[in-house]
């Protein structure tokens, strides 16, 4: 029997239907992979299989681990959600109760389903998803764990009661790439065990690693479906089609020319609790897209905000040959923008504050939003009426707005799927040309990396492993963390 059963699954908000006759099903012991654009109701159908999801919700079948929930009620739900179906999120540090310890929040679902949850168990639970120190980390609270080790708490909370199907909603999204082949291998184990793992992703990769089946949804409704195989090697819709293409790169072919230095960096320091970043020596040279890459916690984006000049130095020298006007674009432009304010009035506020004059700010936000691919009319929006895609437009908007010289990117797409991440890639490869811009590239995305960078900086521990032109590091790796970076791609 079948552990979740969907059919004609539709949602509704007020008058618009969101997801319309969606129909599959999850053996045990098998990893059905849904993917899609963004808006395309991949999550809103995992979440309506937990009594989650918003809106108006029926289905002429919804059965979980045996269970008919087509009609149940609120009440209903909640002896089944948690216990025979459980919910792996994106944001693991949203996820967490902050003022509650690790351990109690991997017990927590054990509590409320009336189950054993003695600390044996806890630490139990921790080694089975591969937490180190077990018996520390259940004692640390959700902001002193890594991304990696976040996610990994959450999977054992979720899997805590031995649920028969576990959701996971774009679970490895925010990883870098050996911290989410190592989550990915966990899933694939859960699954192997015998529980039905549903998995929400926008990356082919992820699912390719992971998926038995794969389901693709646009606009609410199911296009295409079959075994990974068939579905990522022979598309038959021309929509999966530009799906998959869209999720693969090739390692640029750049002629490599002389670059006057913009930015010579040596032995560049800093540390927090512990070292952050340690002796970092590098060059930048003008026009150049440099690429910096390694582990959550490996130092990126402390050098990147030492570059752009809001993260103190403790030793070494950031030295600009020429002073330059430098921009950051944030990994979240949800949480980089003013939610109160519209989308406009935050470019008149980045224009104001690059001294534009108050009679042409109205003109250049136009302009702007012309310049990234945004209708002037979406300035009226505020950031959460954008979709990821176009939030990431805008930040790039407002970023141009002070006229940079250099472009800072911290995962400027890790979060995009794979047709929008396209679009913004060619935004920015275009924005370089028309401005002559230099930019500094933070990225777990070998492939974005590959794809679009001159050169690539490797870091571990804060550390500066491995650098020089992308093509040969990627081809020709000698550090052996470099090769296990590119080997979990």
């Amino acid at each position: 029997m079948s552990a979740v059963q969907v059919r004609g699954l539709r949602i509704a908000f007020g008058d618009r239907l969101v997801v319309d006759d969606v129909s599959f099903a999850v053996e045990p012991g098998e990893c059905l992979a849904i993917v899609g654009e963004s808006g395309a109701g991949k999550s809103l159908t995992a979440r309506a299989l937990l009594g989650l999801a918003p809106g108006s919700v029926s289905a002429s079948t919804l059965v979980i681990d045996g269970m008919d929930a087509a009609g149940l009620t609120e009440n209903g739900w909640r002896p089944l959600r948690g216990r025979r179906i459980a919910l792996v999120s994106q944001d693991a540090l949203a996820a967490l109760d902050p003022l509650r310890r690790v351990g109690a929040e991997v017990a927590e679902p054990l509590h409320i389903h009336g189950m054993p949850a003695d600390q044996a168990r806890v630490l139990s639970l921790l080694r089975q998803v591969s937490v180190p120190e077990p018996e520390r980390r259940a004692r640390q609270y959700p902001h002193e764990l890594s991304g990696g080790l976040r996610q990994r708490a959450l999977i054992a909370s979720a899997v805590s009661t031995a649920p028969a199907v576990l959701v996971a909603d774009e679970a490895t999204t925010a990883l870098d790439a050996t911290v989410q082949a190592r989550v990915l291998a966990l899933l694939r184990q859960i699954a192997d065990a015998g529980t039905a793992v549903l998995f929400i992703s926008h990356d082919f990769a992820a699912v390719r690693r992971v998926a038995d089946r794969v389901v693709v949804m646009r606009d609410g409704r199911i296009v295409e479906q079959g075994t990974t195989v068939q579905v990522m090697e022979q598309p038959q819709e021309q929509y999966t089609k530009d799906l998959v293409a869209a999720s693969r790169h090739e390692i640029a072919d750049v002629v490599r020319t002389e670059r006057p230095a913009l930015l010579r960096a040596s032995a560049v320091s800093k540390s927090f609790d512990r070292p952050a970043v340690r002796d970092a020596s590098f060059t930048l040279g003008m026009g150049q897209t440099l690429g910096v890459v390694g582990e959550s916690g490996s130092g990126k984006t402390t050098l990147a905000r030492m570059i752009v000049g809001v993260t103190r130095l403790d030793a070494g020298t950031l030295d600009w040959v020429t002073p330059q006007r430098v921009q950051l674009v944030h990994q979240d432009p949800l949480g980089a923008f003013d939610p109160r304010w519209t989308i406009a009035r935050s470019l008149g506020e980045a224009l104001e504050a690059a001294g534009v004059p108050r009679a042409r700010r109205r003109g250049r936000i136009a302009e702007l939003l012309g310049e990234v691919g945004l209708a002037p009319e979406l300035g009226a929006r505020r950031p959460r009426e954008l979709s990821g895609g176009q939030r990431q437009r805008a930040a790039i908007a407002r970023a141009l707005a002070a006229d940079p010289q250099v472009l800072v990117l911290d995962e400027p797409v890790s979060a995009l799927d794979p047709t929008v991440r396209e679009r913004v890639l060619t935004l920015l490869r275009r924005v370089q040309q028309d401005h002559g811009l230099t930019m500094v590239f933070v990225s777990h995305d070998l492939g974005v990396v590959g794809a679009v960078c001159d050169d690539v900086l490797v870091m571990q521990d804060g550390a500066i492993v491995e650098q020089g032109a992308v093509a040969d590091v990627f081809t020709d790796p000698r550090h052996p963390f470099t090769r296990e970076l590119l080997a979990a791609r």
